[in-house]
């Protein structure tokens, strides 16, 4: 058989290929509860998640403080950190809703890995903190906000967040699920932990002060302390929704065989 004759079966071939991937691409995980991307329950998700951060942002925008004209802004704040890359995920997942692109979910599933266990840690930390001293996490020339906008920073971006991360995403962001998958999730938080702290330092020696009171009252071993506590427990928290993952939806066996 000439070179020639064998060209289109070979093309076939890649064509057919590529049709399984499409599908297997768009077969939504068995172990996920709902459809997504959708522009059903998974897009009206995606939706009030965004209002619930453009509330909080305009917040800051027609409220300014001293914190506004300081160096870092807002961004100091793990809240605003936070919300602001849970606004990157929630963005990507309705353009994912809207477009039905599976490029688009996978990577708002790998945004989701560090965006959910912050935001369930910022809430955490949060009320915690506030339930022995609002001044600790609230600096004193800066008044307490409404209820409504304070949910709004510190409650229902964990919420929606984690909705989003047992319902409407898969068990990884890939299948089958990455055998390290424990050791990435925990080396993502981790990493971003120790990256917040170097930001923070970076800002106190341009600001003179810490957006935090608590971080005032510490000495230098007690702030490794406490951040070394937290990126302990954002990767606790991490590994923590994988495991009510496995509680809500099953645990993740031979399902690779279901997908070819």
């Amino acid at each position: 058989m000439s070179e020639t004759s064998e060209r289109p079966e070979v093309e076939r071939r890649r064509q057919k290929q590529r049709r399984q991937i499409q599908a297997r691409e768009r077969q939504r995980h068995p172990l996920q509860k709902f459809e997504s991307p959708s522009k059903g329950f998974s897009g009206v998700v995606h939706v009030v998640g965004l209002w619930n951060f453009y509330v909080g942002f305009k917040y800051l925008a027609d409220n300014p403080n001293f914190i506004t004209t300081s160096f870092g802004w807002h961004l100091q704040y793990l809240t605003i950190l936070g919300l602001s890359i849970s606004t990157l995920c929630f963005s990507v997942g309705l353009l994912a809703d809207m477009t039905g692109s599976y490029a688009l979910f996978t990577a708002k599933n790998y945004l989701s890995l560090v965006a959910a266990p912050i935001e369930i840690l910022i809430a955490l930390l949060y009320w915690g903190f506030r339930a022995v001293d609002p001044a600790l996490v609230v600096p004193p020339d800066l008044p307490l906000p409404p209820l409504s906008i304070d949910c709004a920073f510190h409650l229902f971006p964990a919420l929606l967040l984690a909705l989003d991360a047992l319902l409407l995403s898969p068990p990884w962001p890939t299948t089958p699920t990455h055998p390290r998958a424990p050791l990435i999730t925990l080396g993502l938080t981790t990493g971003f932990a120790v990256a917040y702290w170097i930001w923070l330092e970076v800002c106190y020696a341009r600001n003179g002060w810490y957006p935090y009171p608590i971080l005032e009252l510490l000495t230098v071993g007690q702030r490794v302390g406490l951040f070394a506590g937290a990126a302990a427990g954002m990767g606790a928290v991490g590994m923590g929704l994988r495991v009510w993952y496995g509680w809500i939806n099953g645990v993740e066996r031979h399902i690779s065989s279901k997908l070819e």
